[in-house]
Protein backbone atom coordinates (compact mmCIF):
# COMPACT_ATOMS: atom_id res chain seq x y z
CA UNK A 1 0.00 0.00 0.00
CA UNK A 2 1.43 3.53 -0.68
CA UNK A 3 -0.90 5.94 0.62
CA UNK A 4 -0.31 9.35 -1.14
CA UNK A 5 -1.71 12.54 1.16
CA UNK A 6 -4.70 15.10 -0.84
CA UNK A 7 -5.24 18.35 -0.17
CA UNK A 8 -8.98 18.86 0.78
CA UNK A 9 -9.51 21.12 -2.07
CA UNK A 10 -8.50 18.87 -4.71
CA UNK A 11 -11.32 16.32 -3.46
CA UNK A 12 -14.73 16.78 -5.73
CA UNK A 13 -17.66 17.76 -4.26
CA UNK A 14 -21.28 16.70 -5.44
CA UNK A 15 -19.24 14.27 -7.71
CA UNK A 16 -18.76 10.66 -7.58
CA UNK A 17 -14.68 9.77 -6.01
CA UNK A 18 -12.93 8.67 -8.94
CA UNK A 19 -10.74 7.08 -6.11
CA UNK A 20 -11.26 5.30 -2.81
CA UNK A 21 -10.61 7.29 0.24
CA UNK A 22 -8.50 6.34 2.93
CA UNK A 23 -7.40 7.36 6.34
CA UNK A 24 -3.65 8.24 6.95
CA UNK A 25 -3.09 4.72 7.94
CA UNK A 26 -4.75 2.99 5.04
CA UNK A 27 -8.24 2.33 6.80
CA UNK A 28 -10.98 2.71 4.45
CA UNK A 29 -13.40 5.96 4.59
CA UNK A 30 -15.53 6.37 1.34
CA UNK A 31 -15.73 3.72 -1.78
CA UNK A 32 -15.18 5.19 -5.27
CA UNK A 33 -18.06 6.33 -6.49
CA UNK A 34 -18.98 7.80 -2.85
CA UNK A 35 -20.60 11.44 -3.77
CA UNK A 36 -19.18 13.91 -0.73
CA UNK A 37 -21.73 16.39 -0.09
CA UNK A 38 -20.41 19.29 1.68
CA UNK A 39 -17.34 20.86 2.80
CA UNK A 40 -18.05 20.18 6.47
CA UNK A 41 -18.46 16.36 5.82
CA UNK A 42 -14.94 16.60 3.84
CA UNK A 43 -13.56 18.00 7.14
CA UNK A 44 -15.18 15.12 9.24
CA UNK A 45 -13.42 12.12 7.29
CA UNK A 46 -10.25 14.58 7.57
CA UNK A 47 -10.85 14.61 11.07
CA UNK A 48 -11.52 10.81 11.62
CA UNK A 49 -8.84 9.59 9.57
CA UNK A 50 -6.22 12.36 10.69
CA UNK A 51 -5.66 13.01 6.77
CA UNK A 52 -7.24 12.05 3.70
CA UNK A 53 -5.21 9.62 1.30
CA UNK A 54 -5.10 7.77 -1.53
CA UNK A 55 -3.77 4.24 -2.60
CA UNK A 56 -1.45 4.60 -5.21
CA UNK A 57 -1.38 1.25 -5.85
CA UNK A 58 -4.83 0.31 -6.28
CA UNK A 59 -5.98 3.43 -7.94
CA UNK A 60 -4.13 2.84 -11.42
CA UNK A 61 -2.41 5.38 -13.88
CA UNK A 62 -5.25 7.23 -14.74
CA UNK A 63 -5.93 7.93 -10.62
CA UNK A 64 -2.32 9.26 -9.54
CA UNK A 65 -2.52 11.47 -12.97
CA UNK A 66 -5.76 12.90 -12.00
CA UNK A 67 -4.41 13.59 -8.10
CA UNK A 68 -0.99 15.11 -9.86
CA UNK A 69 -3.51 17.41 -12.13
CA UNK A 70 -5.25 18.72 -8.77
CA UNK A 71 -2.41 19.00 -6.73
CA UNK A 72 -0.18 20.73 -9.54
CA UNK A 73 -3.25 23.19 -9.73
CA UNK A 74 -3.25 24.07 -5.84
CA UNK A 75 0.48 24.68 -5.97
CA UNK A 76 -0.56 27.18 -8.90
CA UNK A 77 -2.89 28.86 -6.89
CA UNK A 78 -5.96 28.03 -9.25
CA UNK A 79 -9.31 29.02 -8.05
CA UNK A 80 -11.69 26.40 -5.68
CA UNK A 81 -13.91 26.98 -8.86
CA UNK A 82 -11.58 26.23 -11.37
CA UNK A 83 -10.42 22.49 -9.28
CA UNK A 84 -13.85 21.89 -8.21
CA UNK A 85 -14.42 21.60 -12.62
CA UNK A 86 -11.36 19.76 -13.07
CA UNK A 87 -12.88 16.46 -15.03
CA UNK A 88 -11.70 12.92 -14.38
CA UNK A 89 -9.95 11.26 -17.44
CA UNK A 90 -9.54 7.07 -17.69
CA UNK A 91 -7.08 5.23 -18.94
CA UNK A 92 -8.98 2.95 -20.51
CA UNK A 93 -8.90 0.27 -17.94
CA UNK A 94 -11.33 1.23 -15.60
CA UNK A 95 -15.45 1.59 -15.31
CA UNK A 96 -15.10 4.82 -17.38
CA UNK A 97 -13.38 2.98 -20.30
CA UNK A 98 -14.76 4.16 -23.38
CA UNK A 99 -13.27 0.68 -24.97
CA UNK A 100 -16.15 -2.09 -24.23
CA UNK A 101 -16.45 -3.19 -21.18
CA UNK A 102 -19.27 -5.76 -21.97
CA UNK A 103 -16.54 -8.07 -23.66
CA UNK A 104 -18.46 -11.71 -22.92
CA UNK A 105 -22.18 -11.03 -22.69
CA UNK A 106 -22.02 -14.20 -20.90
CA UNK A 107 -20.99 -12.77 -18.00
CA UNK A 108 -22.37 -11.26 -14.94
CA UNK A 109 -21.05 -7.63 -14.38
CA UNK A 110 -19.92 -5.57 -11.50
CA UNK A 111 -23.39 -3.75 -11.54
CA UNK A 112 -21.62 -1.32 -8.77
CA UNK A 113 -19.04 -0.50 -11.42
CA UNK A 114 -21.71 0.06 -14.40
CA UNK A 115 -23.77 1.94 -12.05
CA UNK A 116 -20.48 4.57 -10.77
CA UNK A 117 -20.40 4.54 -14.51
CA UNK A 118 -23.06 6.19 -15.45
CA UNK A 119 -23.14 8.26 -12.80
CA UNK A 120 -19.73 9.86 -14.25
CA UNK A 121 -20.60 10.01 -17.39
CA UNK A 122 -24.55 11.83 -16.96
CA UNK A 123 -22.95 14.08 -14.64
CA UNK A 124 -20.01 15.21 -16.90
CA UNK A 125 -21.89 16.45 -20.38
CA UNK A 126 -18.68 18.71 -21.23
CA UNK A 127 -16.46 16.10 -21.25
CA UNK A 128 -14.41 15.95 -24.39
CA UNK A 129 -15.23 11.79 -24.42
CA UNK A 130 -18.62 12.55 -23.56
CA UNK A 131 -20.35 10.98 -26.37
CA UNK A 132 -18.31 7.75 -26.67
CA UNK A 133 -18.72 6.98 -22.92
CA UNK A 134 -22.51 7.44 -23.57
CA UNK A 135 -23.10 5.58 -26.29
CA UNK A 136 -20.84 2.85 -24.80
CA UNK A 137 -22.78 3.01 -22.32
CA UNK A 138 -26.07 2.37 -23.95
CA UNK A 139 -24.42 -0.01 -25.85
CA UNK A 140 -23.78 -2.38 -23.00
CA UNK A 141 -27.32 -1.82 -21.48
CA UNK A 142 -28.85 -3.12 -24.94
CA UNK A 143 -26.58 -6.17 -24.81
CA UNK A 144 -27.37 -6.60 -21.74
CA UNK A 145 -30.80 -6.11 -21.83
CA UNK A 146 -30.82 -8.48 -24.76
CA UNK A 147 -28.70 -11.54 -23.08
CA UNK A 148 -29.22 -11.36 -19.08
CA UNK A 149 -32.63 -9.78 -19.30
CA UNK A 150 -33.78 -10.93 -16.18
CA UNK A 151 -30.18 -10.10 -14.30
CA UNK A 152 -30.63 -6.95 -15.66
CA UNK A 153 -34.25 -6.04 -14.39
CA UNK A 154 -33.17 -7.48 -11.27
CA UNK A 155 -29.41 -6.02 -10.19
CA UNK A 156 -31.24 -2.30 -11.30
CA UNK A 157 -34.46 -2.96 -9.66
CA UNK A 158 -32.34 -3.44 -6.23
CA UNK A 159 -30.41 -1.00 -6.92
CA UNK A 160 -32.61 1.64 -7.11
CA UNK A 161 -34.88 0.52 -4.23
CA UNK A 162 -32.34 1.37 -1.78
CA UNK A 163 -30.22 3.95 -3.70
CA UNK A 164 -30.23 7.79 -3.10
CA UNK A 165 -26.46 8.66 -3.71
CA UNK A 166 -26.51 7.80 -7.20
CA UNK A 167 -30.01 8.05 -7.80
CA UNK A 168 -30.33 10.26 -11.36
CA UNK A 169 -27.92 7.44 -13.26
CA UNK A 170 -29.36 4.07 -11.54
CA UNK A 171 -33.18 5.63 -12.19
CA UNK A 172 -31.93 6.66 -16.10
CA UNK A 173 -30.21 3.36 -16.50
CA UNK A 174 -33.69 1.45 -15.42
CA UNK A 175 -35.98 3.41 -17.59
CA UNK A 176 -33.64 3.10 -20.63
CA UNK A 177 -33.67 -0.70 -20.07
CA UNK A 178 -37.25 -1.23 -19.46
CA UNK A 179 -38.11 0.95 -22.45
CA UNK A 180 -35.89 -1.30 -25.12
CA UNK A 181 -37.34 -4.12 -23.52
CA UNK A 182 -40.94 -2.90 -23.49
CA UNK A 183 -40.08 -1.98 -27.34
CA UNK A 184 -38.66 -4.06 -28.52
CA UNK A 185 -40.57 -8.02 -26.79
CA UNK A 186 -43.84 -5.55 -27.01
CA UNK A 187 -44.04 -3.19 -29.20
CA UNK A 188 -41.75 -4.80 -31.64
CA UNK A 189 -40.00 -1.21 -33.09
CA UNK A 190 -37.27 -1.35 -35.19
CA UNK A 191 -34.12 -1.79 -33.66
CA UNK A 192 -32.90 1.67 -34.59
CA UNK A 193 -35.63 3.12 -32.93
CA UNK A 194 -35.34 1.36 -29.87
CA UNK A 195 -31.19 2.22 -29.69
CA UNK A 196 -33.36 6.16 -30.11
CA UNK A 197 -35.65 5.33 -27.17
CA UNK A 198 -32.75 4.24 -24.69
CA UNK A 199 -30.82 6.63 -25.37
CA UNK A 200 -33.59 9.33 -24.70
CA UNK A 201 -34.41 7.67 -21.64
CA UNK A 202 -30.55 7.79 -20.64
CA UNK A 203 -30.22 11.26 -21.50
CA UNK A 204 -34.00 12.84 -20.55
CA UNK A 205 -32.84 14.40 -17.49
CA UNK A 206 -29.01 15.29 -18.48
CA UNK A 207 -29.47 18.96 -17.18
CA UNK A 208 -30.43 18.46 -12.87
CA UNK A 209 -28.10 15.04 -12.82
CA UNK A 210 -26.79 16.42 -10.10
CA UNK A 211 -29.87 18.31 -8.76
CA UNK A 212 -31.72 15.03 -8.90
CA UNK A 213 -29.33 13.42 -6.65
CA UNK A 214 -29.45 16.34 -4.20
CA UNK A 215 -32.96 16.39 -3.99
CA UNK A 216 -33.09 12.24 -3.22
CA UNK A 217 -31.48 13.08 -0.33
CA UNK A 218 -32.93 16.56 0.47
CA UNK A 219 -35.62 16.62 3.55
CA UNK A 220 -36.32 20.59 3.17
CA UNK A 221 -38.72 22.24 0.69
CA UNK A 222 -37.88 22.53 -2.77
CA UNK A 223 -36.37 26.07 -3.29
CA UNK A 224 -37.68 28.42 -5.78
CA UNK A 225 -34.19 28.16 -8.00
CA UNK A 226 -34.58 24.24 -7.69
CA UNK A 227 -38.50 24.35 -8.80
CA UNK A 228 -37.43 26.65 -11.87
CA UNK A 229 -34.62 23.81 -12.50
CA UNK A 230 -37.11 21.06 -12.64
CA UNK A 231 -39.46 22.78 -14.81
CA UNK A 232 -37.17 23.54 -17.22
CA UNK A 233 -35.05 20.63 -17.51
CA UNK A 234 -36.83 18.80 -20.52
CA UNK A 235 -36.19 21.58 -22.70
CA UNK A 236 -32.56 22.65 -21.05
CA UNK A 237 -31.53 18.86 -21.73
CA UNK A 238 -32.74 18.94 -24.98
CA UNK A 239 -30.33 21.94 -25.68
CA UNK A 240 -27.79 20.29 -24.30
CA UNK A 241 -27.98 17.54 -26.38
CA UNK A 242 -28.10 19.54 -29.76
CA UNK A 243 -25.12 21.63 -28.45
CA UNK A 244 -23.01 18.06 -27.99
CA UNK A 245 -23.84 16.94 -31.62
CA UNK A 246 -27.22 15.25 -30.96
CA UNK A 247 -29.42 15.95 -34.66
CA UNK A 248 -31.68 12.36 -33.89
CA UNK A 249 -35.08 14.31 -33.96
CA UNK A 250 -36.87 11.62 -32.56
CA UNK A 251 -34.36 11.20 -29.54
CA UNK A 252 -34.58 14.83 -28.95
CA UNK A 253 -38.43 15.33 -28.88
CA UNK A 254 -38.56 12.36 -26.71
CA UNK A 255 -35.98 13.98 -24.65
CA UNK A 256 -38.24 17.14 -24.92
CA UNK A 257 -41.93 15.89 -24.22
CA UNK A 258 -41.11 12.89 -21.96
CA UNK A 259 -42.98 14.54 -18.83
CA UNK A 260 -46.03 15.17 -21.41
CA UNK A 261 -49.26 13.69 -19.94
CA UNK A 262 -51.29 12.71 -23.04
CA UNK A 263 -53.37 9.62 -22.40
CA UNK A 264 -54.74 7.49 -25.05
CA UNK A 265 -53.71 5.02 -27.67
CA UNK A 266 -49.86 4.83 -29.31
CA UNK A 267 -51.39 4.57 -32.52
CA UNK A 268 -51.11 7.90 -34.54
CA UNK A 269 -48.63 9.51 -32.94
CA UNK A 270 -45.88 10.48 -34.32
CA UNK A 271 -42.76 8.16 -33.10
CA UNK A 272 -40.87 10.37 -30.91
CA UNK A 273 -43.98 10.88 -29.31
CA UNK A 274 -44.86 7.45 -28.52
CA UNK A 275 -41.08 7.09 -27.26
CA UNK A 276 -41.82 10.19 -24.75
CA UNK A 277 -45.14 8.05 -23.84
CA UNK A 278 -43.49 5.27 -23.33
CA UNK A 279 -40.13 6.73 -21.21
CA UNK A 280 -43.53 9.08 -19.17
CA UNK A 281 -44.46 5.81 -18.05
CA UNK A 282 -41.67 4.38 -17.27
CA UNK A 283 -40.54 7.70 -15.62
CA UNK A 284 -43.68 6.97 -13.24
CA UNK A 285 -42.67 3.47 -12.40
CA UNK A 286 -38.95 4.13 -11.63
CA UNK A 287 -39.41 7.03 -9.21
CA UNK A 288 -42.37 5.95 -6.82
CA UNK A 289 -40.24 2.68 -6.42
CA UNK A 290 -37.14 4.80 -5.28
CA UNK A 291 -36.81 6.22 -1.79
CA UNK A 292 -36.24 9.83 -1.07
CA UNK A 293 -35.74 11.30 2.45
CA UNK A 294 -39.05 12.93 2.64
CA UNK A 295 -40.87 9.41 1.69
CA UNK A 296 -40.87 5.65 1.70
CA UNK A 297 -40.47 4.00 -1.50
CA UNK A 298 -44.07 1.96 -3.12
CA UNK A 299 -43.99 -1.59 -3.77
CA UNK A 300 -42.79 -2.24 -7.59
CA UNK A 301 -46.12 -3.88 -7.64
CA UNK A 302 -47.93 -0.65 -6.57
CA UNK A 303 -45.12 1.66 -8.61
CA UNK A 304 -46.44 -0.65 -12.17
CA UNK A 305 -49.79 -0.01 -11.18
CA UNK A 306 -49.27 3.77 -11.80
CA UNK A 307 -47.97 3.60 -15.19
CA UNK A 308 -50.41 0.73 -16.12
CA UNK A 309 -53.71 3.11 -15.61
CA UNK A 310 -53.33 6.55 -17.29
CA UNK A 311 -54.60 9.68 -16.11
CA UNK A 312 -58.52 8.78 -16.82
CA UNK A 313 -57.74 5.93 -14.85
CA UNK A 314 -57.91 3.51 -17.98
CA UNK A 315 -55.63 1.03 -19.40
CA UNK A 316 -52.45 2.86 -21.16
CA UNK A 317 -50.93 1.12 -23.64
CA UNK A 318 -47.98 2.49 -23.21
CA UNK A 319 -48.08 1.38 -19.68
CA UNK A 320 -49.33 -2.16 -20.44
CA UNK A 321 -46.42 -2.49 -22.56
CA UNK A 322 -44.12 -2.45 -20.06
CA UNK A 323 -46.36 -4.81 -17.44
CA UNK A 324 -46.13 -7.47 -20.31
CA UNK A 325 -42.06 -6.87 -20.73
CA UNK A 326 -41.38 -6.81 -17.29
CA UNK A 327 -44.28 -8.11 -15.46
CA UNK A 328 -46.46 -7.13 -12.34
CA UNK A 329 -43.87 -8.19 -10.11
CA UNK A 330 -40.51 -7.18 -11.59
CA UNK A 331 -37.02 -9.01 -10.69
CA UNK A 332 -35.14 -7.93 -7.74
CA UNK A 333 -38.94 -7.09 -5.89
CA UNK A 334 -40.03 -8.61 -2.83
CA UNK A 335 -43.53 -10.13 -1.94
CA UNK A 336 -45.53 -12.22 0.43
CA UNK A 337 -46.35 -15.63 -0.74
CA UNK A 338 -50.02 -17.50 0.62
CA UNK A 339 -47.38 -19.56 2.62
CA UNK A 340 -46.64 -16.75 4.96
CA UNK A 341 -43.03 -17.01 3.19
CA UNK A 342 -41.23 -13.32 1.87
CA UNK A 343 -39.48 -14.14 -1.46
CA UNK A 344 -37.37 -12.26 -3.99
CA UNK A 345 -38.54 -12.25 -7.79
CA UNK A 346 -35.80 -14.10 -9.70
CA UNK A 347 -37.54 -14.62 -13.24
CA UNK A 348 -40.19 -13.43 -14.97
CA UNK A 349 -42.94 -16.06 -15.26
CA UNK A 350 -45.44 -17.41 -18.06
CA UNK A 351 -47.55 -14.66 -16.75
CA UNK A 352 -47.18 -11.45 -15.16
CA UNK A 353 -48.53 -12.44 -11.97
CA UNK A 354 -46.73 -15.51 -11.48
CA UNK A 355 -43.16 -15.16 -11.50
CA UNK A 356 -40.15 -17.24 -10.21
CA UNK A 357 -39.41 -16.51 -6.92
CA UNK A 358 -37.11 -17.52 -3.97
CA UNK A 359 -37.89 -17.35 -0.02
CA UNK A 360 -35.70 -15.26 1.83
CA UNK A 361 -37.61 -15.02 5.18
CA UNK A 362 -39.57 -18.67 5.86
CA UNK A 363 -43.24 -18.20 7.49
CA UNK A 364 -41.36 -18.42 11.05
CA UNK A 365 -39.90 -15.39 10.31
CA UNK A 366 -35.96 -16.77 9.78
CA UNK A 367 -33.58 -16.01 7.08
CA UNK A 368 -33.20 -18.74 4.86
CA UNK A 369 -29.31 -19.66 4.60
CA UNK A 370 -30.10 -21.10 0.97
CA UNK A 371 -33.41 -19.38 -0.64
CA UNK A 372 -35.19 -22.28 -1.83
CA UNK A 373 -37.05 -21.57 -5.26
CA UNK A 374 -41.01 -21.54 -5.40
CA UNK A 375 -44.09 -21.56 -8.11
CA UNK A 376 -46.26 -18.70 -7.56
CA UNK A 377 -47.96 -20.33 -9.38
CA UNK A 378 -49.34 -22.98 -7.55
CA UNK A 379 -52.37 -21.93 -5.11
CA UNK A 380 -50.08 -22.69 -2.02
CA UNK A 381 -47.50 -20.05 -3.45
CA UNK A 382 -49.58 -17.86 -4.78
CA UNK A 383 -48.58 -13.69 -4.40
CA UNK A 384 -50.63 -12.25 -1.92
CA UNK A 385 -49.18 -8.84 -2.27
CA UNK A 386 -45.99 -6.90 -2.72
CA UNK A 387 -43.75 -5.38 -0.29
CA UNK A 388 -40.75 -3.01 -0.70
CA UNK A 389 -37.30 -3.05 0.08
CA UNK A 390 -37.27 -1.49 3.16
CA UNK A 391 -39.73 -3.77 5.07
CA UNK A 392 -38.23 -7.02 4.40
CA UNK A 393 -35.15 -7.50 7.20
CA UNK A 394 -33.37 -9.49 5.39
CA UNK A 395 -30.09 -7.39 3.64
CA UNK A 396 -28.28 -9.82 1.19
CA UNK A 397 -25.48 -8.38 -1.33
CA UNK A 398 -26.74 -7.75 -4.48
CA UNK A 399 -24.24 -10.39 -5.96
CA UNK A 400 -25.36 -12.91 -3.50
CA UNK A 401 -28.54 -12.26 -4.87
CA UNK A 402 -28.02 -12.38 -8.47
CA UNK A 403 -27.06 -15.84 -7.35
CA UNK A 404 -30.49 -16.90 -7.62
CA UNK A 405 -31.38 -15.40 -10.97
Amino acid sequence: MKLVKLELETIPLGHPLPFILRSATGVLLAQKGYVVQSKDELQQMALRGMSLCVDTDESGESHRAYVSKLHSMVREGKTLGAIASTQFVTDGKGPDSTAPTITDPTVRPNWHDIQTRASNVLRQPESTSFMTRLFQLHADLALLTQRQTDATLFALMHLSAGETRLYSATHAMLVSVVCMLAARTVLQWPEERVNSLGLAALTMNISMTELQDQLAQQSLPLSSAQIEAIDGHSQKSVDMLNNLGIHDPDWLDAVRHHHDRSPGPLTGRPPAQQMARLIQRADIFGARMAPRATRFPLPSTAAMQGSYFDEDKKVDEAGAALVKAVGMYAPGSYVKLASGEVAVVTRRGATPSTPRVSVVISRQGMAMAEPPPRDTARPDFKITAGLPAREVKVKLPLERLLTLV
